[in-house]
């Protein structure tokens, strides 16, 4: 069966700005306090040394930042080139090439899944799927973390860092998400949202959801 083109165009994309992507956003956690808030947070709750997988982990930053608050995480993500860069960058942590559509990952087996900002290029029509395959891997109990720019909008980026690419990115709104999620199967336990900061143009959100017992 052929790939569905969203996820050819995302890895192909994002094989194509790795370095200067990566580069970019080398600092961003050191700037934003919502998101280190947040992820400390989550890592609080989850529990030190607990499995946690960080999908769509680009070249690791979210990974690192939560291998250093005491969580068993690895990294996976699409584009072999952010795989690259995370493990040149994070030599101690595990990360993998793979699809958040089917993750080779056994039932049951995680403590946490974090989606953080990743979710925002599965078309509408796929998200069910993905929610279901993030429940698959979360043992009851779990954790699931999302974060996500907040709208309705598509927005599509034929260039990034000067280059040639073809991403879309879909904004989502928290209420969609929530229902979205507990048609998977999860409960919220956490909703955030907060009004866009510097650059950023929309607002911010995330969701902590449960996989019940």
């Amino acid at each position: 069966m052929p790939e569905p083109s969203f996820l050819t165009e995302t890895r192909t994309g994002y094989d194509t700005i790795a370095a200067a992507y990566a580069e970019h956003f080398a600092g961003e956690l050191d700037s934003s306090p919502w998101q280190r808030a947040i992820l400390g947070a989550f890592a609080e709750i989850v529990g030190a040394g607990e499995p946690v997988a960080d999908i769509g982990c680009g070249p690791g930053r979210v990974t690192g930042f939560l291998a250093e608050h005491g969580l068993a995480v690895r990294g996976i993500d699409l584009s072999p080139a952010m795989v690259e860069l995370a493990r040149r960058h994070h030599p101690d942590i595990r990360f993998d090439v793979g699809s958040m559509t089917a993750l080779d990952i056994s039932d049951g087996s995680l403590a946490a899944v974090v989606a953080w900002y990743s979710l925002i290029h599965i078309p509408p029509a796929a998200r069910p799927g993905v929610l279901a395959e993030f429940h698959r891997v979360l043992r009851p109990g779990g954790r699931l973390l999302l974060g996500f720019q907040v709208g309705t909008e598509v927005k599509h980026h034929e260039e990034g860092f000067g280059f040639a690419v073809s991403l879309d990115f879909h904004r989502i709104l928290p209420e969609e998400a929530a229902a979205s999620a507990e048609a998977a199967g999860f409960t919220v336990d956490m909703r955030f949202v907060r009004e866009p900061a510097g650059w950023e143009p929309t607002p911010q959100a995330a969701l902590l959801l449960l996989r019940p017992n």
